[in-house]
Order: structure tokens, then sequence, then C-alpha cells
């Protein structure tokens, strides 16, 4: 069965969209517990978490979408 590399080379992509994602927020949530009597530090957490499940949704779709183009 062929793979559809237009699909692969899309799910690909996504894939590279999660790898900074995966960096930069715990890097984001670590530097907002060092400094928790700051006033920003609600939102900096925030900003951390929605930088995770970003990426954690990109890696989702990325091997959704590579699966998808194996498989079709």
């Amino acid at each position: 069965m062929p793979t559809d590399k237009k699909i692969l080379m899309r799910g690909l992509r996504y894939l590279f969209f999660a790898l900074p994602l995966f960096f930069i927020g715990p890097v984001v949530i670590f530097s907002s517990f060092k400094n928790q009597g700051h006033p920003l530090f609600i939102p900096v957490i925030g900003l951390g978490i929605i930088c995770c499940l970003t990426g954690m949704w990109f890696m989702f779709m990325g091997i959704r979408t590579i699966m998808k183009s194996m498989t079709d």
C-alpha cells in the first residue's frame, strides 16, 4: 500500500511545530514557579500550560495524520 506523501508531510509539519512547544512550555512553567510572588504569576503559568497543551495537540494531530497517510 503506497504512502500519500502530501499527507505525510503535513503530519511531519505538525510534529515539527510540537517539538519546540514541548521545551518552551515546561521552561515557562518552571520560571513562573520560581517567581510566585510576582503579580504576573497566574498569566505566565497559564501561558506555560497553554504551550504544553498545544504541543500535545500538535503531537496528536501529527501522529494521527501520519497514520492516516499510511493506511488510507
